[in-house]
């Protein structure tokens, strides 16, 4: 499944060359001595420039900042101001992602990087653009981003706190923004899909053949690959954008974990409160620092709490005064590839349809840290910028990205001041990247949900696979946003989304053939339905519960075939499993047999389905279809006696798992526990050395669930470290504002000598929240810093 909106985040991977401080400055007490001595003043008051009128900022005791400005100017400069404060060096670094000057501060390894995210860099009509968000996009960002550069010129006054400890060790220092600089590319291009697909599609197809490799691509609903005729897709794999930022599919494509976000909206008819809940834990890596930012804005027109990015204003997911809402990717294919062949005499001509024409070409200049500048040319067919080429032919990209109001999150300003169902759904198609199930509720007690993002209407190809420049593969356009799913107050009572198929499948348009593992759904569904058929009236606890669930379906699929195949007196081993009650907890040992069993059984069931010389290429059957095939038990991949067989190979990975497990953590199961092996750490960009990483770093800590659970904890082949997972979460009651819940973790500071640098860390480990304040007398009861802005 391509999950894309939950792997890659450049700017919580990349290393950062340390500054030319002696070993003694490094020390670790005196990092730690540096890092509170660089902490930002958020009490007591600054006079700032560019302020109209004052502004008051009050952080409450969970390090959330709640925003009061007079007006809507104040309000997005002050966010900007506020969130640089507590994120500026990680906002540096994504800002340089989009800019493609990621050279500049890590040397000449980031050199390829930046060419693609030039390459990617939107160049289409900046008033259209502008627009497409909301009307007053424009202003927004120009006051958000002189926020921003308030704040950097405050570090810089004489007497000033001076840099934070992040750029003292990275050796550079931050640079004012322009609003242009939130119009990111790179983060929108690791939101959509599916061009890194169509390599691996490709490989597939060169290989296989179209029907053989469409049975390995597990395509929902089932369609036939159509390659173009006479295209050569020889050479193409995703390795050949293996240096685009953003591309998060690896060679061994599926072997990538599975990934994902949760969001349900429930009617009052089910609720304890008698109006909706709504809940939402929305996916990314896990890193430090957090990849979500909370607060709270209130001005004339605004009053709005949730997270977003922190580079970006406003809020991508919370509430306002009357709705509120949470998102989930929804896998709309939003990339196409296009192989062009190239003029032997002038490889900047490549053939089209008219005949040859010549590639448009742009040089730029990068300054490398460390290296001599390097100057390149980008080259651009009709489609798209050229990522590849190999002489004979180039690899151009069409993607949503070229298109007007495609930044990422940005939708979210005009959601933001949505009021009922139809102010909602009129900000529908203004969110266009990342492609989401939005779920809905409001005070008056509608629930509803809209799958949104702009779909590029394909009328005579799938967009499965590389198509050629010469051919009739134009897109038609965009499929109507009022064509894409949504519902308003089901009555199932309730509407739950975690990345699954969202179409029907006579849905008339194709937009995407990979979605979510519909697991986790299912697990939303049977706790949601089991009490709108009970008397049971759900609460925000049961809210907190369900997203902290790590019960598996597939753990119960295969313990019921199990069951018949241990038979009448089943080994201690089995006995382990089929006595267990399929929940993923920490403390768990049958859990750690379970997920040893499970990657013994994909490798065997993988070798009997796919063929030898696809291996490498299709890697291993996902942990779903494995099951499917070992509950159809089809003679093609079990011979003519399936059952048997399967029964066979079910005790014979189990002792193999045994066996495996005895030896990394010796023969007693009571020391298996799941969590003794499952677990997370939160790593930050600086953490090359050992002061360092003790500085910056938190974990490692015991987890329970996995990639298939509701607390989805993915973790990728033999390190069973969690990569992603629900770092923000929320929960609405919307019968009171002020009963909403939610953690953002490690913490709200990307500081590491500010208290609130890892202080919810404890909350999320144990499953637990804090309250999201709203009302401005419960914002007043937990406030304990006040920082007063004056112009």
């Amino acid at each position: 499944m391509k999950e894309s909106i939950l792997v890659v985040a450049l700017t919580l991977l990349l290393a950062v060359p340390a500054g030319p401080q002696s070993s003694a400055e490094n020390s670790p007490s005196d990092l730690e001595a540096r890092a509170k001595a660089a902490v930002s003043i958020i009490r007591g008051t600054l006079n700032v420039t560019g302020l109209r009128q004052i502004v008051r900022v009050q952080r409450d005791r969970w390090g959330v900042a709640h925003i009061y400005a007079q007006n809507q100017h104040d309000l997005f400069f002050s966010q900007g101001f506020v969130v640089a404060q507590d994120r500026l060096f990680q906002m540096e670094l994504w800002k340089r992602s989009g800019q493609g000057r990621l050279a500049e501060i890590l040397g000449p390894g980031a050199v390829e990087r930046d060419i693609n995210a030039r390459l990617l860099r939107y160049r289409g009509d900046m008033d259209a653009e502008y627009k497409s968000y909301a009307p007053d996009t424009r202003e927004i960002l120009e006051a958000f981003t002189s926020g921003i550069n308030a704040y950097i010129e405050e570090l810089q006054k004489p007497g000033g706190i001076g840099l934070p400890l992040e750029f003292q060790l990275g050796g550079f220092k931050p640079e004012p923004w322009k609003p242009v600089d939130c119009l990111n590319r790179m983060a929108a291009y690791s939101m959509t899909g599916n061009g890194a697909s169509e390599l691996h599609n490709a490989q597939l197809v060169a290989l296989l053949g179209p029907e053989k490799a469409a049975e390995l691509l597990e395509l929902d609903p089932p369609v036939k690959l159509d390659p173009a005729p006479g295209i050569d897709f020889s050479g193409l794999s995703p390795a050949v954008l293996e240096n685009l930022v953003g591309s998060d599919v690896p060679l061994h494509f599926a072997e990538r974990p599975p990934q994902g976000s949760n969001n349900w909206t429930v009617s009052g008819a089910l609720t304890a409160s008698g109006k909706p809940l709504l809940a939402n834990d929305p996916h990314r890596v896990i890193a430090q620092p957090s990849l979500r930012y909370i607060v709270h804005l209130v001005a004339p027109g605004w009053n709005v709490i949730g997270a977003g990015e922190p580079g970006l204003p406003g809020v991508a997911a919370g509430h306002n005064e009357k709705i509120a809402w949470g998102f989930t990717i929804f896998g709309l294919d939003q990339q196409d590839l296009y192989l062009a062949q190239l003029n032997p005499e002038d490889r900047e001509q490549y053939k089209t349809n008219r005949g040859w024409e010549r590639m448009e070409v742009k040089t730029e200049t990068i300054a490398v840290r460390g290296g001599a500048t390097v100057t390149v040319k980008l080259e651009f067919t009709r489609h798209g910028p050229v990522l590849w080429k190999d002489g004979k032919r180039a690899l151009a990209l069409h993607w949503v990205g070229a298109e007007p109001g495609t930044a990422g999150y940005l939708g979210s300003l005009a959601l933001d001041r949505a009021g009922n169902w139809q102010e909602f759904e009129q900000a529908m198609p203004r969110w266009k990247v990342p492609s989401e199930n939005i779920v809905y509720a409001d005070r008056d007690g509608n629930i509803g949900e809209h799958s949104t993002g702009l779909a590029p209407l394909r009328k005579n190809w799938t967009g499965l696979l590389p198509v050629p420049e010469t051919g009739a593969f134009e897109w038609s356009g965009f499929v109507p946003n009022v064509d894409l799913p949504h519902t308003y107050n089901p009555a199932s009572g309730f509407v739950a989304t975690a990345n699954h198929k969202m179409i029907p499948d006579d849905y008339g348009y194709s937009i995407g053939f990979a979605w979510g593992s519909p697991e986790r759904f299912q697990r939303i569904s049977e706790v949601l339905s089991g009490s709108a058929k009970s008397a049971h009236k759900l609460r925000i606890e049961d809210m907190e519960n369900l997203q902290n669930d790590v019960v598996s379906l597939p753990a119960r699929a295969l313990q019921a075939l199990l069951k018949p195949a241990a038979g009448s007196a089943p080994s201690s081993t089995a006995r382990l499993l089929l006595d267990w009650d399929c929940a993923l907890t920490g403390d768990s040992t049958a859990a750690t047999l379970y997920e040893f069993w499970v990657a013994e059984l994909r490798d065997a069931v993988s070798k009997r389905f796919i063929p030898p010389e696809a291996e490498k290429i299709a890697g291993k059957l996902s942990l779903p279809k494995t099951v499917e095939e070992l509950s159809q038990l089809s003679p093609a991949v079990f011979g003519q006696h399936p059952e048997a067989v399967r029964d066979a190979l079910l005790l014979e990975t189990l002792h193999a798992a045994e066996e495996k497990l005895a030896a990394k953590l010796g023969p007693d199961p009571q020391n298996w526990a799941w969590g003794q092996l499952h677990r997370v750490l939160f790593h930050h960009p600086l953490d090359e050395t050992d002061a360092a990483a003790r500085l910056f770093d938190r974990g490692s800590i015991p987890r329970g669930g996995d990639g298939y659970t509701v607390n989805a904890t993915a973790f990728a082949g033999t390190s069973f470290n969690q990569l992603a997972g629900a770092s923000y979460r929320e929960i609405f009651d919307l019968s009171d504002w002020d009963k909403a819940v939610g953690v953002n973790v490690p913490g709200q500071s990307g500081q590491p000598g500010s208290p609130h640098y890892d202080d919810l860390l404890p909350l999320w480990t144990k499953g637990q929240y804090f309250p999201l304040r709203y009302t401005k007398a419960s914002v007043d009861g937990e406030t304990t810093d006040v920082l007063e802005l004056k112009p």
